[in-house]
């Protein structure tokens, strides 16, 4: 029985560590915040299911169908509702054919994905690190607040704590690029740091719930993309939520997400009134909606979402041909491609390679 160190709760990270212990490895899990599930966090307030991070996955991902199967959940997936979405532009909003949306927001998913939608769970996202987290903490040893500060990997593996120091059979690291370059650069040097290079943007994103009789808009789209950001508060999207998935509010409700690029000052220094009260000033004049929205949610996600160029593909080569002979792998989206799916899918690598 080995003896398997995981560091980042994530779900690539819970998709390891489910997939390993269930093999008969002695699985710990490192997280540092206090809940597992990364980028995706979902709360339900107010009759409404608010989506913190990810709304969902892409349409076709098998991997996202196989592992719902698999725990148990695979009658919670839900479809799209609507296929059409709209774009801002001159003040009007204009149909768009399908996948224009994505593209002019610059999703980073294959081409045969555009126009196809998403998928997510009844209960929103979170439906899903519920159920997988509690199978993993079943079967594993999952440590919540836990900072894990560097590998050493001589004369064995190791992971370094802020108060110990504790041996290992192998690892897998599931954070971020940057969070990977500090826990890895003491034994891997240039090649580990290089991952600090890798370029991020950063998302915040405005929750608005509104009497559905106060939006004068049929809301009968997916939601729209905006031409000229500048010219609206910096809003990049608006995603019509309680149009798009089902049950994602009570049918007198309008869900609203607004979705901006912050710069770095912008993040430092709006509050949530702030953020909010942008959202609504955008909002307003777009879709005829009267008064303020009766509850809102902001999510803030600095430098969380990583762009794939052939720069960071190369950086992540390189190290993998490193860690490999050492049992040391690199898993989730960070690394392998952008999005739920790809995370899955590089989780079930990660595993397979650990033999």
């Amino acid at each position: 029985m080995r003896r398997i160190g995981i560091v980042g709760g994530g779900l690539a990270g819970l998709c390891v560590a489910l997939w390993r212990s269930d093999l008969g490895d002695r699985v710990v899990l490192f997280e540092t915040a206090s809940r597992v599930g990364g980028q995706i966090w979902t709360e339900v307030e107010h009759g409404s299911v608010i989506e913190h991070g990810a709304e969902g996955f892409v349409a076709r991902s098998q991997a996202l169908v196989e592992l719902a199967a698999e725990l148990g959940i695979g009658d919670a997936l839900v479809d799209q509702l609507l296929g059409d979405s709209l774009r801002l532009e001159g003040g009007a909003l204009i149909r768009l054919l399908p996948g224009e949306a994505a593209r002019a927001l610059g999703f980073q998913v294959d081409r045969a994905e555009l126009g196809r939608g998403v998928r997510a769970f009844t209960q929103g996202m979170g439906q899903l690190i519920q159920v997988l987290g509690e199978r993993v903490a079943a079967r594993a040893e999952v440590r919540l607040g836990s900072t894990v500060r560097s590998v050493r990997i001589a004369p064995r593996l190791e992971l370094v704590l802020e108060a110990a120091v504790e041996g290992f059979d192998a690892l897998v690291v599931a954070t971020t690029a940057a969070q990977a370059a500090l826990v890895l650069a003491e034994s891997f040097g240039g090649n580990a740091r290089a991952l600090a290079q890798a370029q991020t943007s950063s998302s915040v994103t405005v929750s608005l719930d509104f009497p559905r009789a106060r939006v004068a808009h049929a809301l009968d789209a997916t939601g729209f993309v905006v031409a000229e950001p500048e010219a609206n508060g910096g809003l990049r999207a608006c995603t019509f939520t309680s149009s798009k998935l089902p049950a994602r509010a009570a049918g007198d409700r309008a869900l609203l997400r607004c979705f901006f690029r912050p710069t770095p000052s912008e993040l430092a220094e709006l509050d949530d009134a702030a953020w909010r009260e942008r959202a609504e000033r955008a909002l307003a004049p777009v879709l005829g909606i009267t008064g303020s929205a009766e509850h809102a949610w902001v999510s803030r996600w600095p430098s969380a979402l990583p762009i794939f160029d052939a720069a960071h593909v190369e950086r992540v080569r390189a190290l993998e041909v490193e860690l490999g002979p050492r049992r040391i792998f690199l898993a989730g989206a960070a690394f392998h491609g952008s999005g739920i799916d790809a995370a899955v899918r590089s989780a079930k690598a990660a595993a397979a390679a650990l033999g």
